[in-house]
């Protein structure tokens, strides 16, 4: 098969934990966390859905996901601008977008996410498909948290998502 209709991936060490970065075709597919629990999952979804497998090479894409990732964690980037490729279902889809509209430095409950959308009751349904985005950070998941304010699960671990949380708001944390 030719390099042009693989995944392209990349390994980037962020300052809070690894994440795998692809691309697909000049579009941006995954940037998860690689040693998140239900990495085999969202790697055999993102296979599937565009019928092809993984190749460690770079792509403009990548080198723009790191360039903006780098800007983001010394805090010059609030705001990312790649052209992303979202494969899930329309539910999840929809659930992606409106997590892209939380504005930077804030956070929202899961029930808040599930108005959001039009759908009040489907507040486990937002919440997993929370989870099984596949584009950490730049569709932050990271900023949606329980209704009492609690920091619930995130496929980078609690603290990862307490140090993104705490990043954005100016802080850090060194615990």
């Amino acid at each position: 098969m030719p390099e042009d209709n693989k995944i392209k991936i990349q390994y980037y060490q962020s300052p809070v934990g690894e994440l795998l970065i692809g691309s697909f075709k000049n579009q941006l597919c995954l940037c998860d966390w690689r040693h998140r629990q239900a990495r085999q999952n969202i790697d055999k979804r993102i296979q599937s859905a565009l019928k092809t497998t993984y190749l460690e090479s770079n792509s403009t894409v990548i080198n723009a996901t790191i360039e903006q990732l780098d800007s983001y964690f010394r805090q010059q980037r609030k705001q990312f601008d790649l052209p992303l490729l979202l494969l899930g279902t329309h539910f999840q889809q929809q659930v992606w977008q409106a997590l892209q509209t939380i504005p930077y430095g804030t956070s929202l409950s899961y029930q808040a996410l599930a108005n959001s959308i039009d759908n009040k009751k489907a507040v486990r349904a937002v919440a997993n498909a929370n989870a099984a985005n596949a584009i950490s950070i730049i569709i932050p998941c990271h900023r949606v948290i329980a209704s009492n304010g609690k920091l619930t699960g995130y496929a980078g671990g609690l603290n990862t998502k307490k140090q993104l949380l705490l990043l954005e708001q100016g802080q850090t944390n060194n615990n």
